[in-house]
């Protein structure tokens, strides 16, 4: 059952408010709005990038039914703190699995240790915080520097070399046009969107193309400037 249909099956009725990420592809926005709710934006720990728990505090309101953490890149959400915030509101509480067509394959022992690997040796971008039980379903970095310029010339970089890489959400979902949200600030969000960049599935690399990942990444982005 798609998400429409579970909330439909939940009860969730028209005009109720439905709280998701907007660090996203805006197709939970779009289910939520086939379901006949609102979606309503709240923004993400920086870290892991879920749904941070005070941002879910502030966006509940009167008509909010339905609460959706979304595991993101395989990092653990904060599932406790958000089941409990979305019990003591009364409202529905849903979790799902970032769906980006990156299967969790092989081995995570292995998985993790080419993600230590890639800790060590990369430069001039922003390794994932090593936070306990990360999947690493994506090995997602942030570049620092002056915002997407930086990014999106590390991503062609990256291309013309072979190298594959995608931008995981390049226009945040309360900034697109169908969800445009005027006055809406969620900061983290809108940083992430600026910032990240998805590399190869660790389990679709050989040890080969790990080393050719780190010494292609890090030719340009040592010359990356932090802002």
């Amino acid at each position: 059952m798609g998400m429409t249909g579970a909330l439909k099956a939940a009860g969730v009725a028209n005009g109720a408010e439905v709280i998701v990420p907007a660090y996203d592809t805006g197709e939970l926005a779009r289910a939520v709005v086939a379901a006949g709710a609102a979606p309503v934006f709240a923004d993400i720990d920086p870290l892991t990038y879920c749904l941070a728990p005070a941002a879910i505090g502030r966006a509940v309101t009167s008509r909010t039914a339905a609460l959706v953490l979304v595991h993101r890149f395989g990092y653990p959400a904060d599932t406790a703190a958000c089941a409990e915030l979305a019990a003591g509101h009364g409202v529905l509480f849903l979790e799902v699995e970032e769906q980006d067509g990156a299967e969790l394959g092989g081995d995570l022992a292995q998985r993790r240790e080419r993600a230590r690997y890639l800790d060590r040796r990369l430069v001039g971008v922003r390794t994932p915080v090593p936070v306990e039980g990360h999947r690493y379903q994506r090995y997602v970095v942030r570049v620092p520097g002056n915002g997407r310029p930086d990014r999106d010339a590390l991503v062609r970089w990256l291309r013309r070399r072979g190298v594959g890489c995608e931008v995981p959400v390049r226009i945040p979902v309360h900034r697109m046009r169908e969800f445009r949200r005027d006055g809406l600030v969620l900061a983290e969000t809108e940083r992430a969107a600026d910032e990240t960049l998805a590399l190869p599935p660790l389990d679709r690399l050989s040890p080969a193309e790990l080393r050719r990942l780190v010494s292609v990444c890090d030719e340009l982005g040592g010359l990356l400037q932090p802002a």
